[in-house]
């Protein structure tokens, strides 16, 4: 059941960083920013449902182990997308010099850093 739900977050996560990716491309703007969205928006869900899954000692996890892994490893896992952002970066790299690439890590890795410290730190459990 856990390879199934894993394989269903997976697919599902998927479908919304490309819907996501289409729906910002078409306004225009640069592939990163669709990589940006759902790096900072797969950092702050995963770190919530892992903070809910620790809070107060609660069990959720052990409760529900194939919906968690739907949306940890499956839909979270696939939402980000390390492999996209390292693609995108050295597409700017060539298309738009070392300064646009070394920004776009700076930016990714700022971001989720800065996303996840804000979903910690507001979390009952910290």
């Amino acid at each position: 059941m856990n390879f199934i739900a894993v394989f269903v977050g997976g697919g599902l996560g998927s479908l919304a960083r490309y819907t996501l990716g289409l729906g910002i491309n078409k306004m225009g703007w640069l592939s990163p920013w669709g990589t940006l969205a759902s790096n900072v928006l797969a950092t702050a869900l995963l770190l919530t449902l892992m903070l809910q899954a620790t809070m107060g000692g609660t069990s959720w996890p052990s409760k529900s182990q194939p919906l968690f892994l739907l949306l940890t490893v499956g839909f979270c896992g696939a939402f980000s997308t390390f492999s996209t952002f390292a693609a995108d970066t050295l597409s700017l790299h060539a298309s738009h010099g070392l300064a646009w690439s070394v920004t776009n890590v700076f930016v990714n890795v700022f971001l989720c850093l800065a996303v996840g410290g804000l979903v910690w730190t507001n979390s009952p459990a910290s």
